[in-house]
């Protein structure tokens, strides 16, 4: 593993308190660039530590077991350099400064999502404006930016509008002394509160002309970039997901040895119904674990799955995310009503896992996905 037991442990003595006073991560941060984790997916070409996308996986889901909100927020540094890797993978140059900025410990955010917009990132209400230079001018409201405190370059899209009257998806990269871009101070949710994924409003920010890195028709791509994005975003949040799930788990069996019955004198470990219901969440937790580590191995070997891929990578996140909820309610339901109290760690893994709902792809989606790829278009 490349983060320490040492450095997990201290993180997670600062999750319960950063979760309470809804604060971002500021030490957490500091700890994790002094140990190289924001250049360790940049290829050691680049001056970074090379992990693969199946590495990584393993390294998020353990920080998401001793945090979850860093792990989520981290998540999206992580994921736009696994971007330039696919990039990179390609022949392509064009993302290279990704590296060599994250070698250089900045910090990278997404600011892609919009409040009322389901078409995520094949289509925005933002507008990109295109300037004298080439750069463009970005003009939007960007809602569940993480990592709002800390980033230092938010990649992000608008539509432009062509002479052809071609509808462009226009994405490039600003940095944070930007003029025109407002973090609202509204991030007051039931969990992942220390990813302080606030509000992110862009008036005519400008993005250079060498970072301006796609622009594409409006809709699906196969464009390396596109792929890039849902492939490492939808296997790093099923890691870190799962981690969740994983720690919850850990905590419970922990619990029911402890916790004493008084009708029979035993721990609860020995009680039957107990022992069926942790059984049966391990069980259902085993079932990720394949299908997630096969995807991140299919990527980092550029494995071709064709129109399968954007389902299967869907299928890969809403596995994840749904079992790692069933997880913790089964991990709550048995560790008694201890668990119902916020000074619980497992009260604290529940509001967070509550998160995993929300990001995309959900779960009628991934079944339209599916039934698309299945049957063809619906009329």
């Amino acid at each position: 593993m490349f983060l320490t037991e040492q450095l997990l442990d201290t993180i997670r003595q600062r999750a319960a308190t950063l979760d309470k006073d809804n604060a971002y991560f500021t030490q957490d941060l500091q700890d994790l660039k002094e140990a190289g984790y924001l250049r360790a997916f940049v290829p050691k070409e680049f001056g970074g530590f090379g992990l693969s996308l199946d590495e990584m996986v393993y390294e998020q889901m353990a920080l998401a077991g001793a945090a979850p909100a860093t792990a989520l927020a981290i998540n999206m540094h992580q994921v736009w350099i696994g971007v330039a890797r696919s990039v990179y993978s390609s022949g392509d140059n064009s993302m290279n400064f990704v590296f060599e900025e994250a070698v250089a410990d900045e910090v990278f955010a997404f600011g892609v999502s919009e409040a009322g917009n389901d078409l995520v990132m094949f289509g925005s209400n933002s507008v990109a404006t295109p300037c004298d230079d080439g750069g463009y001018a970005f003009t939007g409201t960007k809602i569940f930016t993480s990592n709002s405190p800390g980033w230092t370059r938010l990649g992000t899209f608008g539509a432009h509008c062509a002479q052809n009257g071609e509808t462009l998806n226009v994405w490039g990269f600003l940095e944070r002394s930007t003029p025109g871009i407002t973090i609202k101070d509204d991030w007051d949710t039931l969990g992942m509160r220390a990813s302080q994924s606030c509000t992110t409003v862009l008036d005519g920010a400008v993005a250079r002309p060498d970072r301006i890195v796609r622009k594409l028709p409006s809709g699906a791509s196969s464009d390396p970039f596109i792929f890039g994005i849902f492939a490492h975003f939808e296997v790093l949040l099923a890691a870190v997901y799962t981690g969740i799930a994983r720690r919850a788990l850990d905590v419970a069996v922990e619990t029911v040895h402890k916790r004493m019955s008084k009708a029979t004198g035993k721990p609860y470990a020995q009680d039957p119904a107990i022992r069926w219901r942790i059984a049966d969440a391990a069980m259902e937790l085993d079932t990720v674990f394949p299908l997630m580590r096969m995807a991140a191995l299919d990527v980092d070997a550029g494995v071709d799955r064709g129109d399968l891929w954007f389902p299967q990578l869907s299928n890969v996140k809403s596995k994840a995310t749904e079992t790692a909820l069933s997880v913790v309610e089964k991990a709550v339901r048995v560790s008694g009503g201890s668990s119902y109290f916020n000074r619980s760690e497992l009260s604290r893994l529940y509001r967070d896992v509550l998160a995993g709902l929300f990001h995309p792809s959900d779960d009628e989606s991934v079944h339209g996905a599916w039934a698309q790829a299945l049957l063809g278009p619906q009329d």
